[in-house]
């Protein structure tokens, strides 16, 4: 008898919920801090459909799962993000589209690829918008979560958009860029704080990259061309279009913040991947970057399959500094512990902070947390939170405390699946005791599969909401 291998990201608890449900009074063990006020929102892939072929957990549908806390108590709801794709999918009853494992569908008469905005979240002048890095971010209602459509900025978006836009926390500024597989294979783009689309300009690449995050500082914007290659030529002789290519270098590109492709600065280091950027800032003449780094990237291959280099896709903490005077490049590994979906408290984004935090990697064949880490870059050292066995969680965010007087006062907040009892919380930890049990385990009625990322709306934010 033949059997069929298990997609493991349409299996136990990467498999998908299919209910939107809202419940306003969720148990609480221990005590939610009362000054602990706004609204935890995660996005992730969760398919509406059986999908057409292979699925990539990439492909799946974003649905919002979002816990509102105030006065000491929790509400529950999660929401389809109702994008075009999913609406016409919905009329259909069944999946029209392919995934990224699937060869390019350019007789479907919908377009070759769907906006799924299934990656990540931003608040922005009274603005929450889901983001996906292929096509324009979908505007959400707060705290409802209801969909309101693609957002473009009254029509001036002409590029993708970033799944990781930058907000400067002082002038609260928002950068962001789009990568594309045809020239210009780079646009950079700056939005005031009011909102209003100021300025895009090309990047001059040599060829086109995948390029899933950047980094901000005080004065300076910083691209990664990696050597994550989109090839055309390749596809045509039968060879995978996209590719890790070990021979090329990594390729740091430094600007001005308002500057453009004139006054760019590139700076090459070892071939390496970066899905993630912790935190970068400015010190003396040099620009410092922290961010999970890769030897390699198998991004597009399946846990099964027998021929990945599964050591090269080990996320750890590593530390860059340009000179912007010598020219020279310094990079150093931080942490040997694997680890990813690195935070700080983005108060302090762009600017040297003493702390961040990121999920521990457990030892397995998909993506699974089975912690968080809190660094700390003064001292050098580490602390872990351990959910416990057979216990997984997913990126943590920093939740400031109102009037802070400190740079980790605050909590970091989670969803986490336990595996023994196929059930799922939301995990509220001190981030001043990080290795402290958490203060609040906020249980959710129904199960949360596993996603990517997340925001903290707080109660101002969620107050000023368009």
């Amino acid at each position: 008898m033949v059997t069929t291998a298990v997609n493991p990201y349409l299996d136990r608890n990467f498999a998908p919920v299919h209910k939107e449900i809202t419940t306003d009074t969720l148990k609480v063990i221990g005590e939610l801090p009362p000054d602990l006020s706004g609204m935890f929102v995660r996005n992730g892939p969760n398919p509406q459909w059986t999908p057409i072929g292979q699925y990539h957990w990439f492909d799946g549908d974003a649905m919002l799962h979002g816990v509102r806390i105030s006065n000491g108590k929790a509400t529950y709801r999660n929401r389809y993000v109702q994008t075009k794709g999913w609406k016409i999918e919905h009329e259909a009853g069944k999946a029209v589209w392919s995934g990224l494992l699937e060869p390019s569908q350019k007789d479907n008469p919908h377009n070759f690829s769907k906006n799924i905005a299934n990656t990540a979240l931003t608040w922005h002048a009274g603005q929450f918008l889901a983001l996906w890095e292929g096509g324009a971010p979908h505007a959400i209602k707060v705290p409802n979560l209801d969909t309101i459509g693609e957002y473009t900025y009254n029509g001036q978006l002409k590029s993708a958009f970033t799944a990781h836009p930058k907000v400067d926390p002082v002038t609260g500024e928002m950068m962001f860029f789009g990568y594309s597989f045809a020239p210009p294979y780079l646009q950079y783009s700056v939005v005031s704080a009011s909102g209003e689309l100021l300025r895009t300009v090309p990047i001059d690449l040599p060829m086109a990259v995948m390029m899933h995050d950047f980094a901000i500082t005080e004065n300076y914007t910083i691209f990664m061309d990696l050597p994550l290659t989109f090839s055309l030529q390749r596809a045509q002789r039968g060879e995978p279009a996209m590719m890790f290519e070990r021979d090329r270098p990594s390729r740091f590109g430094i600007v001005p913040r308002h500057g453009d492709n004139s006054n760019i600065r590139w700076f090459e280091s070892p071939a390496c991947y970066v899905f993630h950027t912790l935190n970068a800032y400015e010190e003396g003449d040099e620009v410092v970057l922290i961010a999970c780094r890769m030897n390699s990237t198998n991004v597009l291959a399946l846990p099964q399959d027998t021929h990945i280099d599964s050591q090269g896709d080990i996320p750890r903490l590593h530390q860059w500094r340009f000179n912007l005077s010598t020219g020279a490049v310094r990079e150093e590994m931080l942490d040997d512990v694997a680890a990813e979906f690195p935070r700080v408290n983005e108060n302090f984004l762009g600017h040297q902070t003493r702390y961040g935090y990121a999920g521990k990697m457990a030892k397995s064949s998909v993506p699974l947390f089975e912690g968080l880490i809190k660094y700390d870059f003064t001292t050098g050292n580490s602390q872990t939170h351990d959910f416990g066995r057979g216990r997984y969680g997913g990126e943590a965010v920093f939740a400031p405390r109102p009037n802070a007087t400190s740079e980790d006062e605050g909590w970091l907040v989670t969803f986490v699946h336990d595996t023994n009892e196929d059930t799922s919380e939301l995990v509220v930890v001190n981030a001043q005791d990080v290795n402290a049990e958490p203060v609040a385990r906020v249980l959710i009625p129904q199960r949360v599969p596993y996603g990517f990322h997340a925001a903290w709306v707080s109660e101002e934010q969620l107050s000023a909401s368009v």
